[in-house]
């Protein structure tokens, strides 16, 4: 069965930013300081250091009962039985991950565009991860999306919501008033002296945001 997933603070994860020695640790503070999905994501490693990292940071996501998403790769995702795939526009097309997925899982698809967001609501994305909304070191070949262009996506799409690219306790407040459904986070949390501090930093700026 699908789970039903709170997208309030989805933390992406980047081996070469984090503070800590270990990622099992970096994210474990995520989870501790309020991170309520965790996405892996591995660029440069082999398929089976990927499977080895994804099969540790799954004992801790199970521990604490938080989803796993897997960035791009759905063979990873299913060998570890995450709870979904997350997928780029250059990546695999929807229909054909949702195919291999099934429908068990959750299938999350970035967008940039209103157009890119129509597209993907149309082929069984469960959510949408929207931007870059600001200029990021972590993805610098990502388009921009404009405040306004997310406010038209949330106004035609029912499908939850996440912005990604320069999240920080900066940029939350401009979200004020656009119906966004989380915040997802890499540099801003993991690569933090205190990880498990900047988390709840971030959530808490959010949740007042909201109220």
């Amino acid at each position: 069965m699908k789970p039903n997933i709170d997208y309030t603070l989805y933390l992406i994860t980047d081996r070469e930013l984090m503070s800590t020695e270990k990622l099992e640790t970096a994210v474990e503070q995520a989870i501790l300081g309020g991170c309520t999905v965790i996405q892996l994501r591995e660029k440069n490693c082999s398929s089976l250091e990927f499977f080895e990292i994804a099969m540790k940071i799954k004992e801790i996501t199970d521990r604490y009962q938080i989803p796993l998403i897997i960035n791009d790769r759905i063979d990873i995702a299913l060998a570890v039985d995450a709870d979904g795939v997350h997928i780029g526009q250059s990546d695999i097309p929807a229909t054909i991950a949702r195919k291999l997925i099934g429908d068990n899982k959750i299938l999350g698809v970035s967008a940039s565009t209103f157009e890119e967001a129509i597209k993907a609501q149309s082929e069984d994305a469960d959510y949408l991860g929207v931007g870059a909304m600001f200029t990021t070191g972590t993805k610098t070949d990502a388009k921009l999306t404009s405040i306004d262009e997310l406010a038209r996506i949330r106004e035609h799409i029912e499908l939850p919501i996440v912005v990604i690219g320069g999240i920080n306790k900066t940029t939350i407040p401009k979200f004020e008033g656009i119906e966004i459904h989380g915040l997802a986070v890499v540099s801003a949390i993991i690569s933090q002296p205190d990880i498990k501090e900047a988390a709840k930093e971030l959530k808490s700026i959010f949740k007042k945001g909201k109220n």
